[in-house]
């Protein structure tokens, strides 16, 4: 009878050292995964709580905490305050990354891309790795004669509108003909598609003479070249975190707007630079759980994810963001 009592006692202690742990599920950006998954693995190793992210681009990251099938979603494509009311969300920065021209041509590293040369490349109009507008920044460099192999996203994407916002910023042909969203009917012939970022990157990384957009991290994380790209100043700058924080300065994220903000083809630094957001809805069951894992990341881990690729917020933002959750009443 006595053992009995203590094996009860040590269920019963067991219950409640397990009763807080809380487990959350997130669904939506690629571009968002690999900060998620770095503060996920910190955060589960301090306190015991689970943090599931599965990237599966920000269109379905939308209409999955939409539908309430997730606790939270992830999308670099942020949402109207008319739109996010609609569907009873918040909506908050978590990082700022970068897209990039990742290339696979065998022997060429370096390779500087104008405006004219993306231009050109994205309208189908230049269609040869040799062709004279991409030779003329590149002397020194034997570009071959090889079709030029445009690999894209194959599904809805907050990083296929970041980037073709850039491009309607950039090119008026492009903004009046194609726009910026979040599929895109491209008008380039030679191209395949890849799901995710990851899927891009892989693609990229199978075919030669392929060009196509990724994030950072993803490129980084596959030894992707990444070309060194003509900005708004008409300089070329190479990606990398001192480029993206001097473009990240000129985010107007304004908790008033629900941080509504494109940073796309700012006047100085890397051109192709956005942020990526989480959208929680203001009624979920684990709405709470999902904004102590965020407030632990931001004040805690912040820049964890600048090994990964990532410009950690500003301090400011950071702020602006915990007093907007006051606000919506979910701290």
């Amino acid at each position: 009878m006595k053992m009995k009592k203590i094996v009860a006692l040590g269920l019963l202690s067991l219950t409640i050292g397990t009763a807080h742990a809380a487990k959350i599920e997130g669904t939506g950006s690629s571009f968002a995964y690999p900060a998620y998954t770095t503060w996920s693995k910190v955060y589960y190793g301090e306190t015991k709580n689970q943090v599931n992210y599965t990237p599966t681009g920000s269109g379905s990251g939308i209409k999955e905490v939409s539908a309430r099938h997730v606790d939270f979603g992830g999308s670099d494509k942020p949402l109207k305050s008319s739109s996010l009311a609609k569907a009873s969300l918040i909506q908050f920065p978590t990082a700022i990354g970068a897209v990039t021209f990742a290339y696979n041509v065998e022997g060429v590293s370096g390779m500087k891309l104008s405006e004219a040369a993306i231009s050109g490349i994205m309208l189908g109009k230049i269609t040869k790795w040799n062709d004279p507008i991409i030779a003329a920044d590149n002397s020194g460099i034997a570009l071959p004669n090889e079709d030029i192999l445009f690999v894209h996203r194959s599904d809805k994407s907050g990083t296929t509108f970041a980037f073709t916002y850039y491009l309607s910023k950039m090119n008026q042909e492009w903004r009046e003909t194609v726009g910026a969203k979040k599929v895109v009917s491209w008008p380039t012939k030679n191209r395949i598609a890849g799901k995710g970022n990851f899927g891009v990157a892989t693609a990229i990384k199978n075919n030669g003479f392929s060009i196509g957009y990724v994030d950072y991290a993803d490129a980084k994380k596959n030894g992707l070249d990444m070309a060194i790209i003509e900005n708004r100043e008409g300089i070329f700058v190479k990606p990398e975190p001192a480029t993206f924080e001097a473009a990240a300065v000129y985010a107007d994220l304004d908790p008033k707007k629900d941080f509504y903000a494109n940073i796309a083809y700012p006047p100085k630094g890397y051109p192709v630079v956005t942020a990526t957001f989480a959208l929680v809805p203001q009624n979920g069951e684990n709405a709470k759980e999902v904004i102590k894992f965020f407030d632990y990341a931001l004040t805690k881990k912040n820049k964890l994810i600048e090994s990964v690729g990532y410009v950690s917020l500003p301090d400011a933002v950071i702020k602006k963001i915990q007093g907007y959750w006051v606000e919506k009443g979910l701290k």
